[in-house]
């Protein structure tokens, strides 16, 4: 379906969904321990559901009433071959791998999308080395056997997930194990929600500063709290808080953890060094237009953040350079591809490196016709672009928003039009 936005800067407040990256791993967390528990997770989207309908599928019990998950744990090893429809969902399928395999269970993973296309190997190395079997079929991924403790290494420079997936499933095991992480460690920040979630669950884990070396206790199991929340979600709060940067008026945010292991929280940082006025009070974010500027942003560390600050950078006088951003060819789309052709489509010059961008903006974007590429971020950020442009922005596909934040739209229309952008 295609949406259009119409153009003009919105003012007013977002209450923000729960942080995606901490649903999955409290969810997964929950149906892996020794008793029942609640999680309270404002929102839902198609990888959440995903995960629940894989947790379901190896035997937990999890149904929702309003915002609130209740989690029956996994009692027993789930007999027969397991189907887990994981969709598009990247971390439901590198966390549930190694955890399969600590389940000792057989499973059949189904992907869709672009999924199939995205790297596994370190990872499949890695459990073929501890005892799994793993042997891709297309969009189908089967594996089995019983993961055994040990001596584990990984590489970091490609995924951080593949380290979240071990830490989550090694302490599963009937003893101890140690993890190393080699090479490059990319997006540590998703890798410390991890560790802050197996804290909540009471896993005996060891490691030092630089997060590089594990000491992993087995046969303890997880202690989750009968209740625990997942805090708001500042990859999706990025989108606003941008939009917030091309308006007089100014939007709110609420519902973020100022103090959050979210590294996308730097986007308050990014905005502030283009020159957005951001205040912050309490688990409120207040963003508003000053003057924009362009600035050089690295996108080793916030790869999620590239689209939006992308699209803002389009409204300042100035190149904006994006640098250490290949890993954005292996995303929902080759984000790199799919941004820059976002820009290009609104008009917008833009010049697409190897591994990033040079946004050359004028303070002036056409508006026009956007393709998504079935990508929920640029769908998002070409909404912001909206915000900012002479015309409206039309948006193909627009429905992939429900990957992460079905309800983006309709948040989006709760906001008022200032009208016509000085």
């Amino acid at each position: 379906m295609t949406r259009t936005v119409k153009r003009g800067a919105r003012t007013g407040s977002v209450d923000i969904i729960s942080s995606k990256s901490y649903a999955h791993r409290l969810i997964i967390l929950a149906s892996l321990a020794k008793s029942a528990s609640n999680i309270e997770c404002r929102g839902t989207s198609k990888d959440i559901e995903a995960t629940i309908s894989c947790m379901n599928a190896l035997g937990a019990n999890i149904a929702r009433t309003g915002d609130t998950i209740h989690i029956e744990p996994i009692t027993a090893a789930p007999e027969g071959v397991c189907e887990l429809h994981c969709g598009e969902s990247g971390s439901t399928l590198r966390f549930l791998l190694p955890i399969v395999g600590a389940l000792g269970a057989e499973a059949i993973f189904i992907m869709e999308g672009r999924l199939g296309e995205r790297p596994l190997a370190p990872l499949d190395a890695v459990l073929g080395a501890h005892g799994m079997a793993i042997q891709k079929q297309g969009a189908r991924l089967c594996c089995k056997g019983q993961l055994t403790p040990g001596e584990y290494a990984i590489d970091g420079g490609v995924s951080s997930q593949y380290i979240s997936g071990l830490l989550m499933a090694l302490p599963k095991l009937d003893a101890d194990s140690t993890l190393t992480v080699t090479g490059r460690f990319e997006s540590g920040a998703y890798v410390d929600i991890t560790l802050d979630t197996l804290k909540a669950a009471n896993a005996a884990i060891a490691y030092g500063e630089d997060r590089r070396h594990y000491a992993i206790r087995g046969g303890c199991g997880y202690n989750m709290p009968s209740f625990c929340r997942a805090e708001g979600d500042w990859s999706n709060a990025a989108f606003f808080l941008c939009m917030g940067a091309l308006s007089r008026g100014g939007i709110t945010v609420n519902g973020l953890n100022a103090a959050s292991c979210q590294g996308d929280r730097q986007i308050t940082a990014i905005l502030r060094q283009m020159g957005a006025d951001v205040r912050t009070e309490g688990e409120s974010v207040a963003v508003r237009r000053n003057k924009l500027m362009p600035a050089t942003v690295d996108a080793s560390p916030i790869p999620d953040l590239i689209p939006t600050i992308c699209a803002l950078a389009a409204a300042a006088k100035g190149d904006t350079r994006i640098v250490n951003a290949a890993r954005l060819r292996l995303k929902e789309s080759d984000r790199l591809k799919s941004t820059a052709n976002m820009l290009t489509s609104l008009g917008v010059g833009v010049t697409e490196l190897a591994d990033g961008l040079i946004v050359h903006g004028t303070g002036r974007i056409a508006g026009g016709t956007v393709k998504s590429f079935n990508d929920h971020r640029i769908a998002m950020a070409a909404a912001v672009a909206a915000c900012a442009a002479e015309g409206s922005v039309s948006i193909e596909d627009s429905e992939c928003v429900s990957k992460s934040y079905p309800a983006f739209f309709t948040a989006l229309d709760t906001l008022n039009t200032e009208g016509e952008n000085a």
